[in-house]
């Protein structure tokens, strides 16, 4: 079996087997999701007003029926920015516990979701259980806190495509927090904590280091990263020949060729895979992986015109968008599995290093066994005592 094949089967195996528990739990509420779905795309819908306003404000709020257990949930559609400083719209949804929130506010948690897709279907607010892809959940909100979980831009609802550019995901974590703080509901403070896997954890990187200059207001009090896709040259360089980089260039190279003008597609893509790329883009990962594979797999070998990581402005754009350019104060968890496929664990102990080279006070677990598809859920024990210690 493909390396690339494999990591994407075990990610849908632990989605579905290691979450047990939650999985339990899920069925609880199935019935009232369900009965949200009915005229659920109208939610999706931006008024004509929509991008006029503060970033974090809030835009639609939509109370959620099925929520989880001892907690109260809303849909949100709330104001950010993109790379450029334009005004931008994103969805998401908050989840808060039922106990009485603390004096001075619950402390937000702003997950930042790994891979799902491009298309704006692949949102997990929009899915069937909008809260299953939040790793820890149950684990956060025994603890108190408030969980914002952005979709991040152009999914969910109309923006630009962000897929792994940074600026626009780590700007969309923090408004996410700022939405969350203006439910009155919520009793959300300024204390912040970061949690992202993958995809999410480049974005909560991202966050950390803009948040000093984008969101001052906020109080960063934790950052945690399971699997980060951190550096995009060494992610990309480990799977030019196999089908996770047709996939992940598929969605990467379309959202950097749409918002930067000197990105064009047919300067690094194939002629094959320039005739396939549209339509990998509009498939979601988890309930297309099959057809993603079946379509994507003819241009292993033959994807890329010539080496992204070497070649112009991709090598830059890749770079721009890795992490680790400036330091933060907060200090850093990091779990990475020892059976990953896709972040290479030697990429991740190298990210690691440079982070503490920094001056960020970091804690590196290294999980035997898990795969990309569980390192999150495998590092949750870990994250919560570390939070526990760190987290006034």
């Amino acid at each position: 079996m493909r390396p690339g094949f494999r990591w994407a089967a075990v990610f849908v195996a632990a989605v579905l087997a290691v979450a047990g528990g939650v999985v339990a739990v899920e069925a609880l509420r199935i019935g009232g999701d369900a009965l949200e779905r009915p005229g659920i795309d109208a939610f999706y819908e931006q008024p004509a007003d929509a991008a006029d306003g503060e970033p974090g404000s809030i835009v639609k709020l939509d109370p959620l029926l099925g929520a989880p257990l001892a907690a109260r949930a809303w849909r949100i559609m709330y104001r950010t920015t993109d790379l450029n400083g334009d005004a931008v719209v994103a969805t998401g949804v908050l989840v808060v516990p039922l106990a009485p929130a603390p004096p001075g506010g619950r402390t937000v948690v702003s997950w930042a979701h790994p891979t799902t897709g491009a298309a704006r279907e692949c949102a997990p607010s929009y899915g069937f259980d909008p809260f299953v892809l939040i790793e820890g959940l149950r684990a956060l909100l025994d603890r108190g806190y408030a969980v914002v979980a952005t979709d991040y831009v152009g999914m969910g609802t109309d923006g630009p495509d962000s897929y792994l550019v940074g600026i626009t995901g780590g700007n969309a974590v923090l408004d996410a927090v700022r939405a969350a703080r203006a439910v009155p509901d919520a009793d959300a403070s300024d204390r912040v904590i970061l949690w992202g896997h993958s995809q999410g954890g480049q974005a909560v990187l991202f966050a950390a280091e803009r948040a000093p200059s984008y969101a001052p207001e906020l109080d960063i009090q934790a950052v945690a990263a399971a699997a980060p896709a951190a550096d995009l040259i060494d992610l990309m360089s480990a799977h030019l020949d196999d089908i996770s980089g047709v996939t992940i260039g598929s969605y990467a190279f379309t959202a950097f060729a749409s918002v930067y003008p000197a990105a064009k597609l047919d300067s690094i893509l194939t002629p094959d895979a320039l005739e396939i790329v549209p339509e990998m883009n509009q498939l979601c990962l988890l309930a297309n992986i099959t057809e993603l594979h079946r379509i994507g797999a003819p241009l292993v070998g033959d994807f890329t015109s010539s080496d992204p990581t070497t070649t112009e402005p991709w090598k830059t754009l890749l770079a721009d968008n890795s992490a680790g350019s400036t330091a933060f104060d907060a200090p850093l968890f990091i779990a990475q599995g020892l059976d990953d496929e896709l972040v290479v664990p030697t990429d991740t102990t190298d990210f690691v290093e440079h982070e503490a080279s920094l001056g960020i006070d970091v804690t590196y677990q290294e999980i035997p066994f898990a795969t990309h598809g569980t390192v999150a859920y495998l590092a949750i024990p870990g994250l919560t005592a570390w939070l526990d210690r760190v987290v006034p």
